[in-house]
């Protein structure tokens, strides 16, 4: 699959790992738009990066139905999210232990019904932000883990409904197997578990072995929607030493 000249929205993609896949698709000739509430990060992104930039907040329902409508993109990447309040079990209140659930998943369920009822067109790629954490658990982080769970259940489950209404519209789960520093995300929770252990956040993230910076992360993203091998599967780890896994085939 060529990227020359397919429309793209990415929400989230003005920082982090949101950025780096908005600089490979720029890369490969993709129209990009991104969807963030920072104007600052936007503007920069798109003085950089010529990219169109859209600031509204991935969890109002309209905006997700509007932005959707207007552009029709071929690509949709989910990866908007909120840093969670770091902290062990018996620290957090249920305002900080459901925020990601608040905005994460709230944010999910939105587009992915957008992109369904819509419907985007036949063919269409949208891709799903989960995490790590959605294996192993993260029992710093509260209900960060469970909510990038719930996303990777959601991205299935949108896979069901358009399979049953013959839509063609493929939805696939992007999991980052390791910590990233320089993605908020990352630093906050790389921090708090390097501090519970006495070391520094780069001792830390060295144990997941090679880095995967944003832009790699980007780039992995890329393979996974130019390679043939991969437009059927469902969910698929990245990482630096592995680089793309395929987590869960396509279903029977």
């Amino acid at each position: 699959m060529s990227l020359e000249n397919k429309v793209a929205v990415v929400t989230g993609g003005s920082r982090g790992l949101g950025l780096g896949l908005v600089e490979a698709l720029v890369a490969e000739g993709a129209k990009v738009t991104v969807v963030a509430r920072g104007t600052d990060s936007l503007k920069a992104a798109s003085d950089r990066l010529g990219v169109t930039t859209i600031s509204a907040d991935v969890t109002d329902r309209a905006a997700a139905n509007r932005i959707l409508s207007d552009i029709k993109p071929d690509i949709l990447a989910l990866n908007a999210g909120i840093t969670p309040r770091m902290g062990r079990l018996d620290q957090l209140s249920w305002e900080e232990f459901s925020a990601t659930w608040e905005t994460d998943v709230k944010a999910g369920l939105f587009w992915l019904q957008a992109a369904l009822n819509l419907p985007l067109k036949p063919g269409s790629r949208v891709l799903v932000g989960s995490s790590g954490a959605a294996v192993t658990g993260s029992q710093m982080s509260g209900g960060y883990g469970g909510s990038k769970r719930m996303l990777w259940f959601m991205a299935k489950y949108a896979n069901g409904v358009s399979q049953e209404l013959n839509l063609g519209i493929r939805f696939q789960a992007i999991v980052p197997r390791q910590m990233i520093l320089g993605t908020g995300i990352g630093d906050a929770a790389a921090g708090a578990y390097a501090g519970s252990m006495g070391i520094t956040p780069e001792q830390f993230v060295a144990r997941f072995g090679a880095p995967m910076p944003p832009r790699e992360f980007g780039d992995l993203v890329i393979s996974i929607l130019k390679d043939p091998q991969y437009s059927d599967g469902i969910v698929f780890g990245l990482n630096g030493d592995a680089g793309v896994t395929v987590m869960e085939g396509a279903a029977a």
